[in-house]
């Protein structure tokens, strides 16, 4: 259990730099998914050559894995859309209400009763965000942009967990990572169609950022992630990923000085959700212990 924790921590560390560099990239938000998920296809195909973990599977099962890469791909999308149209706070902020999407979503699918500890936690966690951020209207296709991310990114964990049942975590890795590159090739000449890109080749800069996002940020973080649901729940990876707001933005507001933008109630909201982490974990080490 403990060094599921550390996997899962380490990962949602990782996690916490992907914001800073969507707005480091200047690549729209639909070709910046893409390019993040190539390349991170590309490097699992070649560590494949050393590890050989990565298994070829039936289609039933590789195209349960492509169908959640689609949906990790769009939360991407929607969560880069959310930093560029608002800013890398404001999505942040809006990630957090993974835990309240998932506190319902969780039972609903895993076909399990409600707790009402996890719908008090996830309302905690929306009570966290309402005080972090005043949502102003300049921001509001950023703010939609980043809650239907917030609602995508509560769903693969559930399905995952189910697959960790079967496969390992490099297989989902790489068959996600690439079926979700598959689906976004598909969709993103119809995107472009409505959303206007003046930049869909990235810079020397751009793919310098773009593979720190995709070996670090996206193959190892993922790769972690996904270990840690071996031991730990869906609903407490979701809940303990609301930290990543809190690394986001403490980078956002070092670099790109977004301090500026916030209030005392921003604080509040912080540690009102870093207490609903703290309180989850607490809650399964104590099952765990006592099981």
């Amino acid at each position: 259990m403990k060094k599921a924790f550390l996997q899962l921590h380490a990962a949602i560390f990782l996690a916490g730099f992907t914001g800073v560099l969507g707005r480091l990239i200047s690549v729209n938000e639909a070709m910046l998914v893409w390019y993040r998920m190539l390349f991170a296809t590309i490097a699992l195909l070649l560590l494949s050559v050393f590890t050989k973990k990565i298994i070829r599977l039936s289609y039933q099962h590789a195209s349960q894995l492509i169908g959640i890469g689609a949906i990790i791909a769009l939360h991407w999308v929607f969560f880069y859309g959310s930093v560029k149209y608002a800013n890398v706070s404001v999505s942040l902020v809006c990630f957090s209400a993974i835990g309240f999407f998932s506190s319902f979503m969780d039972p609903i699918i895993s076909q399990r009763k409600f707790e009402w500890i996890e719908l008090l936690l996830g309302c905690m966690v929306i009570i966290g965000l309402s005080l972090m951020f005043h949502f102003d209207p300049q921001f509001r296709t950023g703010i939609i942009f980043g809650l239907i991310s917030s609602f995508l990114a509560a769903l693969f964990p559930i399905f995952n967990k189910k697959m960790m049942q079967v496969h390992q975590p490099e297989t989902i890795t790489f068959y996600e990572m690439a079926g979700g590159c598959a689906v976004l090739t598909l969709i993103v000449p119809f995107y472009l169609q409505f959303v206007q890109s003046p930049n869909i080749i990235p810079s020397s800069t751009d793919i310098i950022w773009l593979l720190v996002l995709s070996l670090f940020c996206t193959v190892l973080a993922f790769n972690l992630s996904v270990r840690s649901l071996s031991k730990i729940s869906p609903f407490t990876v979701n809940l303990s990923f609301n930290l990543e707001p809190v690394y986001g933005i403490a980078l956002a507001f070092i670099l790109f000085k977004e301090y500026k933008e916030v209030g005392t109630a921003f604080y509040i909201g912080m540690l009102i959700i870093f207490l609903t982490v703290v309180l989850q974990t607490y809650r399964v080490y104590r099952q765990s212990s006592a099981s």
